[in-house]
């Protein structure tokens, strides 16, 4: 027969449990919603320094917004975009997926105006043709291949959207070259659609540089395209998408981009190789994510503020 000993063992073991349990629960429900109510809203200014230009330039300073996934009523989303005018930007770079529903083009015109008249550009990401669906978090991780069900995503007012980033001066790069002269150097500008829905067309403006410093510039960093960009000499390539990977450990190390990149290049400034060449690679972790998937953990939303130097100088 079992000693009592063993009894009291067991009975320990068991309250044990359910005490570790609970504790799980608890701090599982306490992650949850500081993913939903604080960390969305705890938005960061990156500051990064890439030597690019020619010897003996001016710096330019480069805002590179992404993935704002507006909707009418995040306040506190347009008020922090508005804020960043305060930075005086040479120049623009906002890398897609805007808006997350037809209603919130006039909540982005809001977001953007103080930027009217500084020169920028743009490219498109699946968000801005139509706007989120319910989707299992699992398939992120190459774990589930269906769709929650639900009703079909809304098509978005794409041509207005593209139209209202034209007012401010902001040329649209996809499959598009644009020459500009920033700060008295000569940037060769040019970009793609977005790679994780097949628009990519690089190889329509593939080729060599013909400015002084060639940006290039996509919504979604697959490496096909990345590739492309490194043999045609681009010296910063600047994309979005990856949300930083949106939920993270501690230390911000992500779990998924939702694309080929390495998780380790999931947001801030690194280097793509490819073959004998390279380029700075700037991937913004963006200003907010999908209304069906509303957190973020160890990945704050982030707008980017690049200031390209000479190469001489070091970053």
């Amino acid at each position: 027969m079992p000693s009592p000993c063993t009894h009291d063992l067991s009975r320990l073991v068991r309250a044990g449990l359910i005490r570790a349990g609970q504790l799980a629960a608890v701090s599982a429900a306490a992650c949850l919603a500081y993913g939903v109510a604080v960390e969305p809203r705890s938005f960061r200014l990156r500051r990064v320094t890439v030597p690019v230009l020619p010897p003996g330039r001016r710096p330019i300073r480069v805002l590179h917004i992404s993935d704002l996934h507006l909707t009418s009523g995040q306040s506190a989303k347009i008020a922090w975009v508005r804020s960043l005018a305060a930075l005086a930007p040479d120049f623009i770079v906002n890398t897609g997926d805007n808006i997350a529903a037809p209603a919130a083009l006039k909540a982005l015109r809001r977001a953007l105006a103080p930027f009217a008249g500084i020169p920028g550009v743009f490219v498109f990401g699946s968000n801005d043709y139509t706007g989120p669906s319910r989707v299992n978090p699992l398939r992120y991780f190459g774990l589930a291949r269906r769709r929650y069900g639900g009703p079909a995503a809304l098509p978005l007012p794409t041509a207005a959207l593209a139209g209202l980033l034209a007012e401010y001066g902001w040329t649209d790069i996809q499959e598009r070259r644009a020459v500009v002269e920033v700060a008295g150097t000569t940037l060769e500008v040019r970009g793609c659609g977005d790679a994780h829905i097949g628009l990519d067309g690089y190889a329509r403006v593939a080729g060599p540089p013909a400015g002084e410093t060639l940006l290039a510039v996509t919504h979604a960093p697959y490496q096909r395209v990345l590739d492309q960009m490194v043999i045609d000499q681009a010296s910063l390539i600047l994309a979005g998408h990856t949300h930083g990977g949106q939920v993270c450990l501690p230390g911000g190390i992500a779990l998924t981009t939702n694309c080929d990149l390495p998780r380790l290049q999931a947001k801030g400034l690194s280097v793509h190789r490819y073959g004998a060449g390279w380029a700075f690679l700037h991937v913004s972790a963006g200003l907010g994510q999908s209304p069906y998937a509303p957190y973020r953990f160890c990945c704050p939303p982030e707008a980017t503020l690049l200031t390209l130097v000479p190469r001489d100088q070091p970053a």
